[in-house]
């Protein structure tokens, strides 16, 4: 039994990328732009409450030869969810502003994307009277720091006693985990510096720490400032080097601008780039980084009735990602008939592709690669 389509299990979650950052630094007016909702995006602290999710469309040129090729019913690209989180202010992690509240939003998250304000403008307020990009990152992690601290002295305190005394090896070696990265913090380090292996991040993980997700800085910047992506802009040339040292990406966006875009066709978004200067847009720049950031690939299912991308975990192997269309192709998987969209792209159509000897049978163990395109046997 095979099949190319097929509903996806509702029980598989997307993974989502939470947008932070202090309060009237473009966020919502970017989270807008994005998921093109209307939510509330006002000139004061606080105007995003609750967390706003939107579903983000992966921008895949692949799919535009997958539908010339197989003129499908139906075209479905991989997406994955943004959440817009409230401005966080000093002393959260205290209570300050929405406090605990905003890092339990964190929490959700898979990954961190915050913005930070990179341009000057009188009739913007800023909630620290004066823009300085490295200040803001550090207020916030600062706060997410804390906050991880919280919690790691309070596991490390219940069980401090019996990672000593007892000879339960899986708590020695949580209570050595947490004090490695408890020593980070107190460096200001977040826990994401401290070397750790898989073993380990699955040992922790039920403790969502706030300094363990990925990051990417989005520098929200002046439309002045597009046209050589920020090169001369003092704030944003400091906002790198902070994000070199710490090994991770900046991300230039002008909000405004982005807003714009996303009220125009594709032909006209592309037409204002040009006019602009710029060959891409900042949130397509920052939906495939965030992408990425998160580990995320990309395969494919192909017919007439469909033509599908689907999001997986870089490492996943076949019958994983055959779970993630059902979990009847997971339980009961036999083999997947496997193809490269490059050597699909290269032969022109399947027959071709299948005369050259490119199409594939993979069992078990084999290694899901970006750009697979996969029909899946299965039995139940």
């Amino acid at each position: 039994m095979c099949y190319n389509k097929y509903r996806e299990r509702s029980d598989f979650m997307a993974l989502t990328a939470g947008i932070v950052g202090l309060p009237n630094v473009g966020k919502s007016t970017l989270f807008n732009a994005i998921t093109k909702n209307n939510i509330l995006a006002a000139n004061y602290p606080f105007a995003t409450i609750d967390p706003n999710v939107g579903t983000v469309i992966v921008p895949d040129k692949r799919l535009e030869f997958l539908e010339s090729l197989y003129v499908p019913e139906r075209l479905i690209p991989t997406a994955y969810e943004f959440t817009d989180i409230a401005g966080l202010v000093k002393g959260a992690s205290n209570g300050e502003g929405l406090g605990n509240k905003f890092l339990s939003y964190i929490r959700e998250v898979d990954a961190i994307v915050e913005v930070v304000r990179c341009f000057e403008d009188s009739n913007v307020i800023h909630v620290e009277g004066t823009v300085d990009p490295i200040r803001d990152v550090e207020i916030i992690n600062v706060e997410l720091i804390l906050a991880d601290l919280e919690i790691i002295e309070n596991r490390l305190n219940r069980i401090g006693k019996k990672a000593e005394l007892s000879k339960d090896k899986e708590t020695k070696i949580e209570f050595e985990i947490l004090s490695k990265i408890k020593n980070a913090l107190i460096q200001n380090k977040p826990a994401r510096s401290v070397e750790l292996s898989e073993e380990e991040l699955k040992l922790i993980k039920s403790f969502n720490l706030l300094t363990l997700k990925p990051i990417i800085y989005m520098a929200n910047i002046s439309e002045d400032d597009l046209i050589d992506d920020g090169i001369n802009n003092i704030h944003v040339n400091n906002l790198r080097e902070l994000a070199k040292l710490e090994n991770n990406t900046v991300i230039t966006v002008c909000a405004k601008i982005e807003s714009e875009l996303s009220e125009l066709n594709d032909e006209d978004k592309i037409e204002f780039l040009n006019d602009l200067g710029v060959s891409e847009s900042g949130l397509d720049k920052l939906i495939k980084e965030t992408y990425n950031l998160l580990g995320l690939e990309t395969f494919f299912t192909v017919g007439k009735d469909e033509v599908r991308a689907w999001t997986f975990k870089k490492g996943m192997k076949a019958p994983e990602c055959a779970g993630i269309i059902h979990t009847d192709f997971e339980r009961g998987f036999i083999k997947a008939e496997v193809m490269s969209y490059a050597d699909l792209k290269s032969c022109g159509n399947e027959k071709l592709v299948r005369e050259a000897g490119k199409m594939r049978l993979e069992g078990k163990n084999y290694l899901m690669q970006d750009g697979d395109i996969c029909t899946f046997r299965f039995n139940v």
